[in-house]
This record gives C-alpha cells, sequence and structure tokens, in this order.
C-alpha cells in the first residue's frame, strides 16, 4: 500500500487548505486531514475510478469537516465578536476554539496549481472571507466552496453531499446572497509596488518601535485586534495610543517576515528576540494599513509556521 500512500499523500496541501476554509482553524483542519487519509487509505482498494483521486479525496474531506461542524461552534475575529473597545478597558480572554486562526499559504496552496488557480485559492484563504464563510451554515459552505473555489458542478456536489441538485442550487444561491452582504469585493491576491514599499516601511518602523511612522501608515479607520483577547480599537488616534501605552511592551521586538492568508504577516519576539509574542497579519489599500490582526497564541501557531522558540 506504499503506492496508495504515495499518491494519496500528493493532495495534501490541497485538502489543508479545502479544510482550512470549511474550519478556520490550521490546526482543526490539520486533524481534519489526517482523518480524511485514514478513511482514503482503508478504503483505497475499493476506489472504483469513476472520479480522480482528488475528486474521491474532496468528498471524504468535505464530510469529515461536517461530522466536525455539527459538534463546534463557528469561529470568528475579534472584530466579529463585539463592539470596538477602548484603550482603557479590562482585557478578557476566550479559548482558542473560539477563534479564526490563520494559516501558512505554503501549507495550503498546492506549488503546482497554475496562476489562476493560484489567485483564487489565495483570495479564499484571506482573514475577510475564511470569517465570512463560518457565518454560513455548515451544508452551504461546502456547497460555496466546492462550486466557487474547487470548480465543481452542481451535479458533483449533490453525489457529494447526498442531496439533489435543486438543493445545492438552493444552497449555493443562499450562500451567495450571505456573503454579497459583506465587504469581499476588493480582496486582491497581490500587492502592487506601493502596497509592498508599505508593508516594508511598517515592518521597519515596528521593529525601530517608532510609532508616529506607524500610526502615519494606518488609514483614518484601521483596526487593531488581538485574539485570545475580545478587544478591538478603531482609528488611528486611539491604535496610537495603545501603542505608546499598554501595547509598548512591544518596544524591542524583533521580527520574521512570513505571508498568511494571503496577506503579509510577520512573527513577532519580545525583549529582542527571546520571548516568542505574536503572529501579526497585516491588511493593506493603497498607501495605508487598514487592519493588524496579531495572534497571540504562539505555542499554536509558531509550530506550524515552522518558526523557532526564540530568536538568538
Amino acid at each position: 500500500m506504499q503506492s496508495a500512500t504515495l499518491e494519496l499523500e500528493q493532495h495534501r496541501t490541497a485538502l489543508t487548505g479545502h479544510c482550512y476554509r470549511m474550519l478556520g482553524s490550521i490546526v482543526d483542519a490539520d486533524d481534519a486531514v489526517q482523518e480524511t487519509m485514514v478513511r482514503a487509505w482503508r478504503a483505497f482498494e475499493r476506489f472504483d475510478g469513476r472520479s480522480s483521486v482528488r475528486t474521491w479525496l474532496h468528498r471524504i474531506a468535505t464530510n469529515v469537516c461536517l461530522d466536525l461542524l455539527s459538534e463546534r461552534s463557528r469561529r470568528e475575529r475579534p472584530i466579529e465578536a463585539g463592539p470596538e473597545g477602548t484603550v482603557e478597558d479590562v482585557l478578557e480572554t476566550r479559548p482558542r476554539e473560539h477563534w479564526l486562526e490563520p494559516v501558512p499559504d505554503a501549507r495550503v496552496i498546492p506549488s503546482d496549481a497554475d496562476p489562476a488557480e493560484q489567485a483564487i485559492l489565495r483570495r479564499s484563504i484571506r482573514l475577510a472571507f475564511v470569517a465570512a464563510l463560518q457565518h454560513l451554515p455548515p451544508k452551504q459552505r461546502a456547497v460555496l466552496l466546492l462550486t466557487e473555489v474547487l470548480g465543481w458542478s452542481a451535479a458533483e456536489v449533490a453525489e457529494s453531499l447526498d442531496t439533489t441538485v435543486a438543493a445545492v442550487n438552493s444552497a449555493l444561491q443562499r450562500a451567495r446572497a450571505t456573503l454579497a452582504a459583506r465587504d469581499l469585493e476588493n480582496l486582491k491576491v497581490e500587492l502592487s509596488e506601493t502596497e509592498a514599499r508599505l508593508v516594508d516601511r511598517y515592518v521597519e518602523a515596528f521593529e525601530r518601535y517608532d510609532v508616529d511612522s506607524l500610526a502615519a501608515m494606518l488609514r483614518e479607520d484601521a483596526t487593531l485586534s488581538m485574539p485570545p483577547y475580545t478587544l478591538w480599537l478603531r482609528g488611528r488616534d486611539t491604535i496610537r495610543a495603545w501603542l505608546l501605552g499598554r501595547g509598548a511592551g512591544c518596544r524591542g521586538s524583533r521580527v520574521i517576515r512570513t505571508v498568511a492568508c494571503g496577506s503579509p504577516a510577520f512573527a513577532q519576539y519580545r525583549s529582542g528576540g527571546r520571548v516568542p509574542w505574536a503572529l501579526v497579519v497585516l491588511e493593506v489599500s493603497g498607501d495605508r494599513v487598514t487592519s493588524m490582526t496579531s495572534f497571540l497564541d504562539t505555542a499554536t501557531l509558531f509550530p506550524k509556521f515552522g518558526f523557532p522558540e526564540r530568536l538568538d
């Protein structure tokens, strides 16, 4: 069965991306993919070849995710969990399982996909898009992803989910209507030259902890959030006050640049590199930063991104 294992493993990256979109968590996605591989390996000798192995695996993975979602509540970001706060608010936390998690692009976008497919896949892992998906009922979520990301026909989706074509089309229509109410039209997949230079300047200013320069690069209505804290802030002046006050412990940080959820990101280490602190995902538009999400669960996330425990 070694050949079967090798054939199945070729699809792990694509499956991880699909499960991440369904579940909103790289940890849960890895677990779902592992369960998918176990089920597929056990059933491989009975695989009849009527579909490709890739399609067959995605069917299994989709149903694994639906089983998991029947037992779990949806994940979200702080900006969707409650109203904006102030720099004086008490910091409250929620468990890791409550929050949307970022994902490394390389873990979920197959390197052998053509450029057009890679663009679709990268857009579909943007934080805003994955957060919006979590507001769909699980079967609507599956229908939308199978049709609009993977390009399946309604008949293929119906067979996969053991339902009718009419039910698939109805679910797809409702899912599209839900997403249309959210601001997802401008989710880019590549940074412009202006945006790339902005990210460079922002990261350099962050390592210097030049708060005035950081604030000058923010859009007036920029947001800052720090899961697992429920607190999130809006506005250039408010974020500047946070950085100079309760966030001033970030002074002296070192960073490692990366890409997460189709966006520029960096691993942040406090105390000159000795303390892993956050995975910071940036959203930019034109010449301004629009959002900063600092994911503080480094014990979970840094190993997924291959980051060291500390910078020597």
